[in-house]
């Protein structure tokens, strides 16, 4: 990992990512994008009961969309669903419990969804930064079984649903610590070397931004995108990077800043850029930077998918 990768990072970082990149950025958004009426739209929402995936559905569920909260924990997401409810007036708010981190009940539950409802924009924001590394009871690193592959199986689960849709969209939170990270797939679940909790998300998230142009390129009828959010000061920042919290607080987003290119990237009129782009504060940019030599070649971004694919496979549901 590059010290060169790092610290060009964070001087971006200082300047685009804080809330002071968002107000900069925000003086160029149109203000009409995000006036639409949602009634009728499906869109599921993992993570969503606190942080950014709370405040998209929140905005989503005003706008009169039906919102499927995706969460693990059963309390807080209640407790969720009760505000939005509450403040968006809003009953077409439902919650659906899945741990992420487990692939057998991704499916499971991707598949049982499809039966009952219908889809038409999938966020993925669900995330963990786990350290020091930790293992599934299946035995999978959590942060790579979380970030990587649960979004894989539940996206490439739910592709049939989405394409029965009217202009289906499939947005994914990622990051944009990706950048300092070039594709590793000889590595998925960091067995070698020292562990670091903060590069195997950052990893994790690279391997989102291919997996979405993968997706963009295979799927026409679907509209993908990937985001970073920004450095926003949500529950997930404070526990998992209490020391980059505390350096950073007064400069941080707010949860609703860090949510708008989600919600623009899933709401606004049908999206006049391309599928399968990487996108902040609503304009594509980026996924590398320059002279980083962060690039992965072609062979190994098949390779990443062939062997989610196969990896996913294993956990998948036999029929009954």
């Amino acid at each position: 990992m590059s010290f060169y990768r790092n610290a060009v990072w964070f001087v971006k970082g200082l300047q685009e990512y804080t809330k002071g990149g968002y107000e900069t950025a925000a003086k160029h958004f149109v203000a009409g994008d995000l006036d639409v009426n949602l009634s009728g739209r499906d869109f599921m929402i993992t993570g969503a009961n606190s942080g950014i995936g709370k405040a998209t559905a929140f905005e989503i569920a005003k706008k009169g969309g039906t919102v499927h909260l995706v969460c693990r924990n059963k309390d807080r997401a209640e407790e969720a669903r009760r505000e939005i409810v509450e403040q968006s007036d809003n009953q077409n708010v439902h919650v659906h419990l899945l741990d992420m981190s487990c692939p057998r009940r991704v499916w499971e539950f991707a598949q049982s969804f499809q039966e009952n409802h219908s889809l038409h924009v999938l966020i993925n924001n669900a995330g963990c930064m786990v350290n020091p590394r930790e293992l599934t009871e299946e035995g999978l690193e959590k942060n790579f079984a979380t970030n990587t592959l649960g979004t894989f199986i539940l996206t490439t689960a739910l592709i049939p649903a989405l394409k029965k849709s009217n202009d289906p969209r499939v947005v994914t939170v990622s990051s944009g610590g990706m950048l300092v990270q070039k594709l590793n797939v000889d590595d998925l679940q960091f067995e070698k070397g020292t562990f670091d909790g903060t590069m195997a998300y950052a990893q994790n998230k690279r391997q989102q931004v291919i997996l979405t142009e993968r997706w963009a390129a295979q799927h026409k009828e679907i509209h993908f995108s990937s985001m970073h959010p920004g450095w926003a000061d949500t529950p997930a920042v404070r526990s998992a990077m209490p020391d980059f919290h505390e350096k950073m607080k007064d400069r941080l987003r707010t949860e609703a800043q860090g949510a708008d290119t989600v919600l623009w990237l899933a709401v606004s009129s049908a999206p006049k850029h391309p599928s399968g782009l990487f996108f902040q504060d609503r304009k594509a940019v980026s996924t590398h930077l320059p002279l980083a030599a962060s690039r992965s070649t072609p062979a190994n971004e098949e390779r990443l998918e062939a062997e989610l694919e196969q990896l996913s496979q294993k956990f998948m549901p036999h029929p009954q």
